[in-house]
């Protein structure tokens, strides 16, 4: 069994920035994560010097590689910033990657979002559209919405992969119903296979951490691990890959959004005012770094008893609806409150694949199909608007 005194223990053996010390006596390795045969740790380093310090990283990796019962070790360089100076509130990239700026603040004479837009970023070889499902707020449907959104993509015939990016609470590989452990492409290459479920190729940290342990870790260290899961894994050739974005509209989501080539984002709300209103700032988010907005789901729509086959709107009924019309945005679907889709989803049998004659994969398969046409008639430069599907 892996134990942290001994994770530490190698890294004591690391030199510091300026082979002065070593990093542990000098304070810059934070507490270790160990899951399993997985070891993860961030090095606190100057930010102005994050890319000339990559090999730091990567001995410090070698290190801990080298202990026994060690298979995977993942190091972020992360940057501490004083209160008033100019980095403060930015995260730190991952040693080598182009970050773009921050959103305009109000007063503050920064650039505008498409000034942001016209930054190059570095696509994913070999996926042709990234597609980030995204909510204001957690508890909405998101990740049920983005495995049987990839699922109805891949259904519609298209190759698809899924990015689970909620570090916090990683769900997919419980959607999924995968276990197991991404391996190397190659002995030694630090880039990995993604795991197969029903066909979609699979990446998130639930894949590296065990299910109960807890992510205690700050934003750089963070969107440092979400550009190793989407930059360092072998996704193949895709059409689409489905981002489950972690919720509301933090840095770690800010940053993904500025930092990724994304073609749209489709936002997940249920139909009552309060989550709407989180919602929106979602929509504002993605916006204001100039991703378009392929349109609105609402989830928990209406519930339908099994017995007297009457509708109950539950949490209201048209919100979503009703805020697509007046921003102007695709309403992609209602989609009901059920019962048999929440336990096909805890079994980790997605109902698209598990119930495909059912009212709900009937309802993501459309959805896909609208969201699909978008992004091709974007790319295409033909903008076109995606039709209203409501499901009685």
């Amino acid at each position: 069994m892996i134990e942290k005194k001994d994770v530490l223990a190698a890294l004591s053996k690391v030199r510091g920035p300026d082979l002065e010390g070593d990093l542990v006596s000098l304070g810059l390795v934070s507490d270790p994560v160990i899951s399993g045969d997985s070891v993860m740790f961030a090095i606190t380093v100057d930010a102005s010097r994050a890319a000339e310090l990559e090999p730091l990283r990567q001995a410090a990796e070698k290190a801990v590689s080298k202990l026994l019962g060690v298979g995977k070790v993942m190091a972020a360089l992360t940057a501490e910033v004083k209160a008033g100076s100019k980095a403060a509130g930015r995260t730190q990239p991952p040693a080598g990657a182009k970050m773009d700026p921050p959103p305009p603040m109000a007063g503050q004479g920064a650039p505008g979002p498409k000034a942001q837009a016209a930054q190059t970023m570095a696509g994913v070889p070999g996926v042709k559209h990234i597609v980030a499902v995204a909510s204001g707020k957690g508890g909405v449907g998101k990740s049920t919405t983005s495995v049987n959104l990839a699922l109805g993509l891949q259904a519609n015939g298209l190759k698809v992969g899924i990015l689970d990016a909620d570090i916090y609470g990683p769900s997919v590989p419980r959607l999924l119903g995968i276990t197991g452990r991404p391996e190397p492409v190659a002995p030694g290459s630090r880039t990995l296979k993604p795991l197969q479920g029903f066909g979609l190729a699979a990446m998130s940290m639930g894949f590296l951490v065990e299910e109960d342990t807890p992510m205690i870790w700050r934003g750089p260290m963070v969107m440092s691990a979400l550009q190793q899961m989407l930059r360092e894994v072998a996704w193949g050739d895709l059409d689409v890959l489905i981002v489950d974005m972690p919720p509301g509209t933090g840095d770690a989501q800010l940053t993904l959004a500025q930092q990724t080539p994304l073609s749209g984002a489709v936002i997940v709300s249920t139909p009552q005012d309060l989550a709407l209103i989180d919602a929106r700032k979602g929509l504002n988010m993605f916006r204001r770094v100039d991703v378009p907005v392929l349109g609105i789901v609402e989830n928990m729509s209406y519930f339908i008893c099994n017995k007297c086959g009457e509708r109950h709107e539950i949490f209201g009924h048209g919100g979503a609806a009703a805020e697509a019309e007046k921003l102007g945005l695709p309403f992609l679907g209602e989609v009901p409150l059920d019962k048999d889709l929440r336990m096909r989803s805890d079994a980790g049998q997605p109902i698209v694949v598990s119930a495909p004659d059912s009212l709900h994969a009937g309802i993501y398969r459309n959805i896909a199909a609208v969201v699909w046409s978008s992004i091709e008639g974007d790319a295409a430069g033909q903008k076109r608007s995606a039709p209203r599907i409501i499901v009685e």
